[in-house]
């Protein structure tokens, strides 16, 4: 049985939110699954020519309108992330950074200009994005950001600053990068072959080994006065970014989580263990039935902050609720999910382990679970614990 089955998952979707989850997953089983396990292990991901065929399947800002996105709900937009991230959390990072940072970034705050000029690139898989907010020094608080944008005497942006852990930073065609002005925090539009700009891949990673993370270099990069988002000023823009991308997280995380409980499962029914199938044990089973109920619990969950987001009274409080346990949630699966396997459980053959190790990392970034666990926090109870 499927483990969504238990919940009926199926019976809260429109045809047309099947028809986009299918379509993805029968993606992902011809063109990523037979690759993953090697770009995992060998550390790499043929990043460009995924998003040409990303962007074929109509997924990179799917969630976005015009400019060549095709406008589809919230869930849909869900579903497609957890399909690729049931191959692997990179790869929907991939699609994540593309859609609901880079692009979502222009699509809000940039002018007409900017949005026709990148993005139908973008969301045809032609031009990829990165979006450069964290800092060495700067994670949970982008407020301590030091990267600096002065405008000099011929009206020009001059950036000098360092970005860290950017996904698909070495690879992209342009890069959204916040920096500190005078007054406020501002975005860039950055082409990657501005001279001053620079971008470095960091290796040597045990998580999301099939992505890109790259070191982002600024060193007076010099761009027009029509390269800032006019439309962003302060914080409230580059959070308003991170806030789309953690609502395709709450599902994404789930297709980690499903994927290590399938595999769990399959192998548990072929598994035999003192003349019968590890399935049939007591302990076996009640691990298995723990992981469907807390699967299960974390897709109603998703759903419901799906339909919230749909009718657009969603708060950002309830995406951090999202972020918050379903990605906790899913790395305990996972985990869990490799103790059936045993000792073939530290195989790339089997999915569980690369899971929980991408998992690691999206606990981790747009938002940790203690800076989540503080949002939560304050809103229960109206007191600000993060200082």
């Amino acid at each position: 049985m499927d483990p969504f089955e238990l919940y009926a998952i199926d019976g809260l979707l429109t045809d047309e939110e099947r028809a986009i989850r299918d379509t993805v997953r029968d993606f992902g089983a011809k063109e990523l699954r037979p690759h993953i396990a090697t770009w995992f292990d060998e550390g790499r991901v043929p990043a460009r020519d995924l998003a040409k065929q990303l962007g074929a399947l109509g997924i990179l800002g799917m969630h976005l309108k015009g400019y060549g996105c095709a406008g589809t709900g919230a869930v849909a937009y869900g579903l497609a992330c957890q399909e690729m991230e049931a191959v692997d959390s990179g790869l929907r990072s991939l699609v994540s950074v593309q859609g609901s940072l880079a692009m979502y970034a222009i699509h809000a705050y940039g002018s007409e200009e900017q949005k026709q000029e990148w993005l139908p690139g973008m969301a045809a898989g032609e031009k990829l994005g990165c979006f450069g907010l964290t800092e060495p020094d700067a994670g949970s608080n982008p407020a301590g950001m030091r990267t600096s944008a002065k405008r000099d005497a011929s009206g020009d942006w001059v950036l000098n600053g360092t970005k860290l852990w950017i996904t698909n930073g070495s690879v992209a065609d342009v890069a959204i990068v916040w920096a500190r002005t005078d007054d406020r925090i501002r975005g860039f539009v950055v082409p990657t072959d501005s001279n001053g700009f620079s971008a470095n891949e960091i290796h040597q990673k045990l998580s999301l080994r099939a992505s890109v993370s790259s070191e982002l270099v600024l060193d007076d990069l010099r761009l027009p006065a029509d390269a800032v988002l006019p439309g962003a000023a302060g914080l409230g823009g580059p959070l308003g970014c991170l806030n789309e991308a953690r609502f395709g997280i709450i599902f994404g995380s789930l297709g980690a989580a499903r994927d290590s409980l399938e595999t769990a499962l399959d192998y548990a029914k072929t598994r035999e263990v003192f003349d019968k199938p590890l399935a049939a044990y007591q302990l076996t089973q009640q691990k298995l039935a723990d992981m469907a109920v807390e699967l299960g619990n974390g897709m109603l969950l998703a759903m419901h902050l799906g339909r919230l987001k749909e009718a657009g009274t969603i708060t950002p409080e309830q995406v951090s609720v999202g972020k918050l346990n379903n990605v906790r949630k899913s790395l305990a699966i996972a985990r869990e999910a490799r103790t059936i396997l045993g000792a073939n459980g530290i195989s790339l053959e089997y999915s569980p382990i690369r899971h929980a190790a991408n998992l690691e990392s999206v606990l981790t970034y747009e938002g940790t679970t203690e800076v989540h666990t503080l949002v939560v926090g304050k809103a229960l109870t109206g007191e600000n614990a993060f200082s």
